[in-house]
């Protein structure tokens, strides 16, 4: 990892490449140990240098990868140029930060956000299996082989050997997806409920938060005051659209990726599951509705 230690008046102390690894990194820094701020980009490496700093006293500031323009806006782009841009950025003030997960959930942050990927793939092979049967013009299957008990017989319907084979083998990995994600599911909740339990229970008081969503709310949010505003939060939620205007003039909108991609999902859908239970929100959806979606021509 390339290394750069820059003075407050500009000065480059060090400026270097070196193993990552915790103890070549301490020695790296020793000599500049009293007021200094480490500042790394939020790539998937990053959780052992925070926990290093952490316990060695060290204040971390973790950068946004997507909103560091400085470094992405650059004619040239490696990791020598990249680390004296972000010592720049920290010493004015104008790195653009991410949240430091704390590490005692970090992990279980990372298996839901694991859930994720393996529901995904078996949405891919139900999808396949529906994809096959339209392929070879057969009749609607007429089930929701989504469920156990209605995948019976589904693989009989193709009559050549090897259809007949790559049907049963989807049907066997959905099935075992199905446990799969049962006991992940159950071994998250039970994590959770050690955590916080309090605000997992306060979550699914919400009408339309079940026990998955608010798994997710409760390990993508944290802490809810880690945001200063209530704007800030739907910022991050992606519900709101940055403008760009340049001399009064509106150019569009940008910063749709500038969020949790994982947390951003959940939220605009919450709507439409609350309508469905609530009155209130029955009362509510028009007006949302008109703000939220532009009109067609």
């Amino acid at each position: 990892m390339y290394v750069c230690i820059m003075h407050h008046d500009g000065e480059i102390m060090l400026h270097r490449n070196m193993q990552a690894a915790p103890e070549p990194f301490l020695q790296a820094i020793a000599p500049y140990r009293e007021g200094l701020v480490v500042a790394v980009e939020c790539l998937f490496t990053w959780y052992w240098l925070a926990d290093l700093c952490a316990g060695q006293g060290i204040p971390f500031v973790l950068g946004h990868a997507l909103d560091m323009k400085a470094i992405h806006g650059g004619k040239a782009k490696h990791d020598n140029i990249d680390s004296h841009t972000m010592a720049a950025l920290l010493r004015g003030g104008l790195l653009p930060q991410a949240y430091v997960y704390p590490a005692a959930m970090r992990a279980t942050r990372d298996l839901l956000r694991r859930r994720t990927h393996l529901l995904r793939t078996r949405a891919a092979l139900l999808a396949h299996v529906h994809n096959t049967n339209s392929q070879y013009n057969l009749p609607e299957i007429g089930k929701k082989i989504a469920y156990k008990a209605k995948r019976a017989g589904v693989a009989e319907r193709f009559a050549e050997a090897a259809v007949h084979k790559t049907i049963e083998v989807d049907l066997a990995l959905i099935t075992y997806y199905d446990e799969l994600l049962k006991d992940l599911e159950l071994s998250l909740l039970k994590t959770a409920k050690h955590h916080d339990a309090n605000t997992l229970y306060l979550l699914q008081t919400v009408p339309g938060i079940g026990k998955i969503l608010s798994l997710v709310l409760l390990y993508e949010i944290h802490r809810i005051d880690r945001f200063p505003s209530v704007q800030a939060f739907a910022s991050y939620a992606r519900l709101v659209k940055c403008s760009k205007e340049s001399g009064g003039k509106r150019l569009g909108t940008s910063g749709k990726k500038s969020a949790t991609r994982t947390s951003s999902g959940p939220f605009p859908k919450r709507p439409l599951y609350s309508c469905v239970t609530t009155l209130r929100a029955r009362n509510f959806w028009p007006a949302w509705r008109k703000n939220m979606i532009k009109a067609k021509p």
